[in-house]
């Protein structure tokens, strides 16, 4: 099912995993929590047409009544496709890719945030976003995943 979204062009799979993302993460919100996607770089949005946490957060914010901001973070650079990495690799591979978008700080600084991704494995990435928004003073940051890949290391 993720897959499908992800790479399947199966957008209708973001309304009914949003409903249940939103279930999930009401003991992580607030009324003032900042809905915020794990950012693609450009060239990957290219080649997909969309991005999927972006989609995902943008049905989970309008399900929980919250503010959504989709490019509160950004790619600095380009990141390998992490399928094949270990750990080490992937957390080497997210250094220093993601940060605030300078326009955003002043929305997520002393807000709680709450990010949006497809899919977790090693949570290099969900890391590399979290180091982002504390580092734009977010209050508290709250990560939530459709999915969890278990893969033994």
């Amino acid at each position: 099912m993720v897959l499908a979204l992800k790479h399947g062009d199966r957008l209708d799979i973001a309304l009914p995993a949003a409903r249940w993302m939103a279930q999930k993460s009401a003991p992580l919100v607030c009324p003032d929590t900042l809905i915020v996607p794990v950012p693609l770089h450009w060239r990957r949005l290219v080649q997909r047409r969309y991005n999927q946490a972006a989609v995902l957060g943008q049905k989970l914010a309008l399900n929980l009544d919250l503010p959504f901001l989709p490019d509160a973070l950004h790619r600095l650079r380009p990141t390998q496709m992490q399928k094949d990495m270990n750990r080490e690799q992937r957390f080497e591979n997210q250094k220093a890719a993601i940060s605030a978008n300078p326009r955003a700080t002043g929305q997520i600084r002393g807000r709680p945030v709450l990010i949006v991704d497809d899919v977790m494995t090693t949570g290099a990435t969900l890391s590399a976003c979290t180091e982002a928004c504390l580092a734009a003073n977010a209050r508290a940051v709250n990560v939530i995943v459709l999915a969890r890949v278990a893969r033994p290391e």
